[in-house]
This record gives structure tokens, sequence and C-alpha cells, in this order.
């Protein structure tokens, strides 16, 4: 249909722009609208470990694990948000299962951990499903630590710097978090030459995360690395699992200075900090005060006060907290005066298990944190992730394959016990 441009029209633009930008923000409001229920389910194709939402709530991605043969479906579930309503669009397929995921800081680029690979999508692409969003692979290697030698490194978790400049990449079987240079990954390279740097950790690094001013990174080990000698003071978590079947060190909290790992990573640790059995997830409060661990083999939360670990590191734990079976996902909500985890009960669960999200109350600062409750979840809920807008709770169910979405605004903890 042709479209004649009349004087009148032409008059009426500046009216239609104003009215248009006054709309611009009712489809952010309609992404984020509050779901029919408290808590909605969506069953997904494999087996989901993070999910990442876009700033504006529109959309959520989820890397899955999955064995094809057994039903599963490894790759990127791509979600849609609009009025209340959660729709898997697609699915986009990985080589391997996805683990831990990020969005850079311009919405452009989704990056996933993936065990033996790292890999790269584009967003455009995975919202449209037009043209294939996969940009490229980078393989991490072998891994070096004793769960790992002659397999690959376990690439497990990422996060980028508020440039997009730097990605870190902890490798669970490697005693190392990869520091890469991420632009030119965006130029097209895939190979080990986007590597600047290896930082030093312990056995099983996990967490990467980055203080607001970027100034430290913090990152987990389940256990001491051998050249440490600290002593054996953990029991075993799963003794069917032979890699298990021994006593353990603690865990440790690291700390990294961001400015040195980007020119000489393998002196940037500023400190080992041990901690309890087992140390996983590690969450920040928005004033970077207070660094919340999952404690998997305590059955536990820790708080600690940041400062003191470089300052006072004799008392920098703020509490301890015992929650359920094997704690793994910590999320902050409401400015840090709602701490929120899951129990995941990995090591003895099933696909028809059901667990629950622990709820603690922090509004007296984390000193006084309390459970007060737990939330229902699915089987072995394994990561947390909270909305921009803060309203919403994302939870991966990993072993009953569902997204479990969460109104805060909703939340009503049952007093049960976990």
């Amino acid at each position: 249909m042709s479209v004649r441009i009349s004087l009148a029209l032409v008059l009426m633009l500046p009216l239609l722009a104003a009215a248009l930008a006054g709309q611009s923000a009712k489809p952010a409001a309609a992404c984020n609208a509050q779901t029919t229920e408290p808590i909605v389910h969506i069953t997904l194709p494999g087996n989901p470990f993070t999910p990442v939402p876009t700033a504006d709530g529109c959309w959520i991605f989820v890397a899955m694990g999955g064995n094809p043969t057994q039903g599963g479906s490894p790759g990127v579930a791509v979600i849609s948000r609009n009025a209340g309503m959660l729709r898997l669009e697609r699915t986009v397929p990985l080589k391997t299962g996805g683990t831990g995921t990020v969005l850079t800081h311009d919405g452009k680029l989704l990056v996933v951990a993936a065990g033996p690979n790292i890999a790269f999508l584009d967003v455009d692409r995975l919202k449209s499903g037009t043209g294939d969003p996969v940009l490229g692979y980078m393989d991490v290697g072998e891994g070096t630590s004793a769960a790992g030698t002659g397999q690959a490194a376990g690439a497990i978790y990422v996060n980028v710097t508020k440039e997009d400049a730097i990605l870190f990449v902890s490798l669970e079987r490697a005693t190392t978090i990869l520091v890469i240079d991420l632009p030119k990954v965006r130029r097209g390279t895939f190979d080990h030459s986007v590597i600047l740097g290896r930082i030093p950790t312990g056995n099983a690094p996990i967490a990467v995360t980055l203080s607001s001013d970027e100034k430290y990174l913090y990152s987990t080990s389940q256990s001491s690395a051998p050249s440490w000698n600290w002593p054996n003071a953990c029991a075993p978590e799963n003794p069917q699992q032979p890699v298990y079947a021994m006593t353990r060190s603690v865990g440790a909290i690291l700390v990294i200075d961001v400015a040195k790992a980007r020119t000489d990573a393998a002196n940037s640790v500023l400190m080992r900090y041990p901690v309890g059995c087992g140390p996983v997830r590690l969450v920040l409060t928005p004033d970077d005060r207070t660094a919340w661990v999952s404690l998997r083999a305590d059955n536990a939360l820790l708080a600690l006060d940041t400062r003191k670990m470089l300052t006072d590191s004799a008392h920098a734990v703020i509490t301890q907290v015992k929650v359920g079976t094997a704690p793994v996902g910590v999320a902050v909500v409401g400015g840090g005066k709602t701490i929120i985890a899951t129990n995941s009960n990995r090591f003895a669960g099933d696909a028809n298990d059901r667990q629950s999200l622990n709820v603690l109350d922090a509004r007296k600062g984390a000193a006084s944190a309390t459970l007060v409750g737990v939330v229902p979840a699915g089987a072995f809920p394994r990561e947390l992730r909270v909305t921009a807008d803060g309203r919403t709770l994302l939870v991966s169910n990993f072993a009953s394959k569902t997204l479990q979405v969460v109104d805060l605004a909703r939340l009503a903890p049952q007093k049960s016990a976990p």
C-alpha cells in the first residue's frame, strides 16, 4: 500500500515523535509485568544451569546441559517475556552443555562457559531466530588439577568488565582463571592468542565476581592447591565418587587485583582466605562490603566483611548461617535486606526430587541474618539471578529441567525447616 504524506501529517510529525518517545518505556514495562501466579515453572528441553535476563527484562537466555541420547538438549534456551507471559521461543544447540553465562554490557554478545569450550553468541540473532547465532568457540585446553589432568579444563563460570574489555573464565579442572581480551574475540579471533594471562587458584575455582568499582575480582576455590600445604579438614561430599573418596582441605576465597590481572595475571592474587568446606558461589551486596558465600559441604551460608579480608583477616567472618542440604546458588535481594540461596541436595537427589530456596532476613545487617523460611523449588535448584528491576527471581532447576520464575513482591516463605 502506498502512503501519501499530506501537509497536515508533516505538521503533526513533532507531536507523533513526542508520543512515541513517551511510549518507549512501555515495552519494558510490559516485559516485566507480573505473572498470574507468584511462582511459574517453564519446562525446558535440557538441564538449565544459568539464566541470564536482558537489561530490559524482555528476554531470558538459559544455558543448558544434557545428553542428547537421554533426551537432553545442550544449548541455549531463548525465552520471551511479555504481559506476564513467558514463552520458549527456540533452542540454539551448542557443541557441549552450557554452564556459567554472561551478557556483555552493550547487550550484543552472550558468552557461555561450556566445558571444553567457551561459546560466543550474537544476541540479535538469538532474539530473531534469523541466522546462526553461534559466532565461534574457543577451546580451553586440558585440565591440570588432580581431578582434571587428561580431561578438558572445564570452563565453568564467566564474567566481563563494564567496558566489555576483559573476560574472566574460571576453569574448574585447571586451578586457573583465564584473562581474555574480549575485543579481540569480537573481531573474530577464537584461538589462545586472545589469552592475556592466567590467574592461579586453588582446586575447582568457580565464582568470578567483580566489585562494583572493578578494583577487585573475588573467586572461590572448593579446596586448596597442593602447593599451599593447607591441612585436610573436610569430609567427602559424595563418598561414592572416587575423586571425593578422601578428606580434603578447606576451600578458599581469592581476592584478585583486576588492574594487575590485565597485565600480570600470574601475580595478581592479593589474598587467599581460608573458609569452610566446598565454597562455590559468591555474591556481593550493592555496597561491596559483604560477600555472601555458599559452603556446599557445610550446608551453610557464610558472610564476610570484604574490607577486613585485606586489612584484618582474623575478624573478616561476620556470620555463618546453617541452611538446607548442599547450598549452591545465592542472590542478594532488596539491596541486601534479603538473601536467598538454593538447597541443591546435589549428591542425593534425582529428577523427581523437590528442594527449596532458603530465605534469610538481613534487614538489620549480615551479623543478624536469620533463616526465616523456605520457598518450594524443583530438583537441584542450581543458579539464581535477579532481573535488573529487582522484581523477579530466576531459578534454574537443573535436574527437573525447569526455569522457575518468582515474583519477589509476592514472595511468601514457608516457616518450615529446609
